[in-house]
């Protein structure tokens, strides 16, 4: 059963004329990977259908709209890991199908939102987000994450990509450092860089907002 509303996110990798039709390749799998590690936040854990299109677009689908900037964040981390950026695009909106197989003939209003937002996007923007219930608190918020992504070095997004990803608790120093193979002080110097612990109380309160929304929708 599809709820009532889900948020869908579309991209296209920056510049991927620029990188070889391995490096393309490897970012999408990594993409899928980072995408099978959010559908573990859902509960009961869901499946995000993610589905590459045109060489160097992708699409996923979230059933719990709230985690949507979160999974942007993780998503553009995980490629600012490798070098590379993408443009991504959020709606969230009702759907009335989620695709046979996968996202390719999937249809509803949250899938023509995230495209058609992805479509108007500036070349220069990271993140863009919009829906009935997108408020321009919302759109600003995406803004700034966006730009401040775009600042992030390789070493930085790596460690970001580990220490946002979960919305339940964030990765101690420790434990992203054992992950990398560096030092706890390595890895606060690169978290520290990279702006992840306002990073990670923002995510938090408007993951709260959300959750609090849709237990409350206006009338």
């Amino acid at each position: 059963m599809i709820p009532p509303q889900i948020a869908v996110l579309t991209g296209d990798l920056v510049a991927s004329t620029r990188h070889s039709a391995d490096q393309v390749d490897a970012a999408m799998q990594a993409l899928r990977h980072a995408a099978g590690q959010i559908a573990a936040w859902h509960s009961p854990p869901g499946n995000t259908r993610f589905t590459r299109f045109r060489g160097d677009g992708w699409q996923l689908a979230l059933t719990a709209p709230g985690l949507a900037l979160r999974a942007a964040v993780v998503l553009q981390a995980t490629l600012g890991a490798m070098g590379l950026e993408s443009r991504i695009s959020i709606g969230i909106g009702p759907a009335e199908s989620l695709g046979t197989t996968d996202l390719a003939d999937a249809a509803g209003k949250a899938f023509e939102l995230s495209g058609q937002g992805l479509d108007k996007m500036a070349d220069a923007s990271r993140i863009a987000i919009a829906g009935p219930s997108v408020t321009d608190a919302d759109a600003m918020i995406a803004d700034l994450l966006g730009e401040r992504m775009g600042r992030w070095t390789a070493a930085q997004a790596e460690a970001a990509a580990l220490q946002l990803a979960s919305p339940d608790r964030t990765l101690t120093l420790a434990e992203v450092g054992k992950a990398l193979g560096i030092s706890p002080q390595a890895v606060n110097d690169r978290v520290r860089g990279a702006g992840c612990g306002t990073i990670a109380s923002v995510l938090r309160r408007w993951e709260a907002l959300k959750r609090r929304d849709s237990r409350d929708p206006a009338p």
